[in-house]
């Protein structure tokens, strides 16, 4: 089962986050801090499966996007990594090609570039 999902530019900003749990804001900006200093730090070489208290972590950069999903240690990695690959394949057919964009007014969204 998954507990969340979070999509991070390579500067490290949350752009979305989906917690299927209820978590409090401030236990969330400390855990996804956490997760995301973690995967930025990590290499190209090794692996995108890691373990987080309990809850296994995976992840996958797609161009300046990392897609960050949190599991059960019992979820099937290389199934959550496919989910992920479904994921930005749907967002890429709608939108033509992922990009992440800021407003300082409209907050953040995902537009055709």
């Amino acid at each position: 089962m998954l507990t969340f999902f979070l999509l991070v530019n390579r500067q490290g900003q949350t752009r979305m986050s989906k917690y299927y749990n209820y978590v409090p804001v401030e236990e969330r900006v400390m855990v996804e801090g956490e997760i995301i200093r973690k995967c930025l730090s990590r290499k190209e070489t090794q692996c995108s499966f890691m373990e987080y208290k309990n809850t296994k972590v995976i992840y996958r950069r797609y161009a300046s996007l990392y897609f960050i999903v949190g599991a059960d240690i019992l979820e099937n990695e290389l199934g959550v990594l496919e989910f992920i690959h479904h994921v930005v394949e749907t967002l890429d057919s709608y939108f033509e090609s992922v990009v992440s964009s800021h407003s300082a007014e409209s907050g953040t969204v995902i537009t055709k570039p």
